[in-house]
């Protein structure tokens, strides 16, 4: 074989490589099995009931327990970071994120995208890229559809790019376009067995939920996650390129995080049951193994669901820090920033018996 010939391995895409309108079909089909319901359950410990049972799932007019949400997201996700994210500085955030049709044990889900948006930084040696992910299953319905922006190493700091465009996106999902499943049924909804008696109607606008409790990152949870979900990101696995980062270690994806906080919201939100939407999230600080996470919600918005009487959905902002007691943490600190403890605001609808 020729010295010459090309390499059979793939470096990844760097920022230069993109190009608007680009469309990216994903490797790797996943089927989804009862053992990796059970390994999430073990890395964060989820309770909401629907998830958790299947007789549950069964008395709220589902077949069997749905797989939860944020493990279909991690899915989808992990399946895009060999094509986008493999040479990623870091993931900065997420918009017009919608679930759709409940994904089950058994289901087999793929992932495409399509480039929306470029943008060079200004020391040249990295750039921002926008896509639209969307996860199918096997009878070709859409799972999950969202959008999410990276930034990318550039290959070469003097080669020329294209003009920036970034897209405009919406601040939410509009409540009337959240996906709510048409055999979901909750006239009959035990909130004893889901743990909490409190419905859509006993939470108010502005009101803040401290979750209490708190959870402490190990480096094996934070590996074996990302390896779960196929997520091959340099970033999270490589110490030795860590090393010569100003951090100097292993980053935790971020998706980690968000599960993590969301478990954490089963203390004060257990009937918040199914995520429908992430309207916005940012990942504002760096986490790293040893940080322990604590979370609170502010519910920022109520809405109905046309033709239902027995669904409502919360607008929830969830934020989490690392190493610091939620009960009292402000928003921002003095300087009108966020502060360094925090690691993560989501902004998501999540659907709850009225």
């Amino acid at each position: 074989m020729s010295r010459n010939a090309p390499a059979k391995t793939n470096p990844g895409n760097y920022f230069e490589d993109f190009a608007l309108g680009q469309e990216l079909a994903h490797a790797t089909p996943r089927t989804v099995t009862e053992g990796d319901v059970s390994l999430y359950t073990a890395l964060y410990g989820t309770r909401f009931a629907v998830q958790s049972a299947d007789a549950f799932a069964r008395s709220v007019g589902l077949p069997s327990a749905p797989v939860d949400d944020l493990l279909v997201f991690h899915i989808v996700f992990g399946k895009t970071v060999p094509d986008i994210s493999l040479n990623a500085v870091a993931n900065l955030g997420y918009a017009e994120c919608r679930f759709g049709v409940p994904v089950y044990p058994g289901d087999t889900l793929t992932a495409r995208s399509t480039v929306i948006g470029l943008r060079e930084n200004s020391n040249r040696e990295s750039g921002v890229v926008y896509v639209r992910s969307e996860g199918i299953n096997q009878a070709g319905e859409t799972v999950l559809d969202y959008v999410r922006w990276v930034m990318v190493r550039k290959r070469d700091k003097d080669s020329p790019v294209v003009a920036n465009n970034v897209p405009k996106l919406a601040a939410t999902v509009a409540a009337n376009d959240l996906v709510v499943p048409e055999e979901l049924a909750l006239e009959d909804y035990d909130a004893t067995l889901a743990g909490s008696p409190h419905r859509w109607c006993d939470y108010e606008i502005g009101e803040r939920i401290d979750h209490v409790d708190g959870m402490t990152i190990e480096e094996a949870e934070h590996m074996t996650a990302t390896r779960l979900y196929q997520n091959t990101a340099k970033v999270h696995f490589d110490q030795r390129l860590a090393a010569g980062t100003r951090f100097g270690r292993r980053l935790i994806y971020g998706g980690h995080v968000i599960s993590m906080a969301r478990a954490l919201s089963f203390n004060g939100l257990a009937n918040a049951f199914k995520i429908a939407a992430i309207n916005a999230g940012s990942h504002t600080n760096p986490t790293l193994a040893g940080d322990t996470i604590y979370a609170w919600s502010e519910v920022m918005e109520k809405a109905t669901i046309d033709g239902r009487d027995d669904i409502g959905a919360l607008r929830l902002r969830t934020r989490a820090v690392k190493n610091a007691d939620a009960a009292s943490f402000p928003d921002k600190g003095p300087d009108g920033k966020a502060d360094p403890s925090v690691v993560l605001d989501l902004d998501y609808w999540a659907l709850m018996p009225r």
